[in-house]
């Protein structure tokens, strides 16, 4: 290989190694930063449920019908509200991945996912519990940028493409009383055979 090659070759290897420190860097503190907003959440989370309680038990409700979980490893927390469950994760942040922008260059985040149901329970009705699976049950999604005074952007699946700008001091709760709206606002709808199907010949 001559100079030039050589020459060449190296610094196609340094712009490589460039563009993937970088990625690395920015996935390594936006993943720190998702902990620290997640772990506030579960705090969050402990803190409504209280609240939520004493309101139940106020109208005359079992105050059971309201609680939380945490797994061990701090990576999932659950809330029962009567019968709707939502279950809160960071599992899947185990590579740099990024949010399209229409302006300027994608934004490595972490991310917080809101599921409808129990993480742990096949009510979840998931395959797999990673993704693609996983999105299935997703209500909601909070993005997590590197830099702490950049907005998180929260986007509600069922609204599409919006976006929702939160500072990161306020983002865990705001998350978490956004996606417990859009799950116990809904209702369960009763099952119902195709009236085609049903009708007998």
């Amino acid at each position: 290989m001559n100079k030039e090659n050589k020459s060449s070759l190296n610094e196609r290897i340094n712009l490589i190694s460039s563009h993937m420190f970088k990625q690395y860097k920015e996935h390594t503190e936006a993943t720190e930063n998702t902990k620290r907003i997640f772990e506030k959440l579960l705090q969050d989370m402990e803190e409504i449920t209280g609240k939520l309680k004493q309101c139940f038990e106020k109208r005359k409700l079992n105050p059971s019908s309201a609680l939380c979980q945490v797994d061990a490893d701090r990576s999932v927390g659950i809330i029962n509200i009567l019968w709707n469950s939502l279950s809160f994760t960071t599992r899947g942040n185990t590579r740099p991945q990024a949010l399209h922008r229409t302006e300027g260059s994608p934004l490595f985040t972490g991310r917080i996912l809101a599921l409808n149901g129990n993480f742990y329970d096949a009510s979840l009705d998931i395959q797999d519990q990673e993704y693609p699976d996983i999105l299935e049950c997703e209500i909601a999604s909070l993005y997590i940028p590197a830099d702490r005074t950049v907005p998180a952007i929260m986007k509600i699946r069922h609204r599409g493409d919006e976006e929702f700008y939160l500072n990161q001091t306020d983002a865990p709760k705001e998350f978490l009383m956004r996606s417990i709206e859009t799950l116990c606002g809904g209702g369960i709808y009763h099952e119902e055979i195709d009236s085609e199907i049903s009708d007998f010949e």
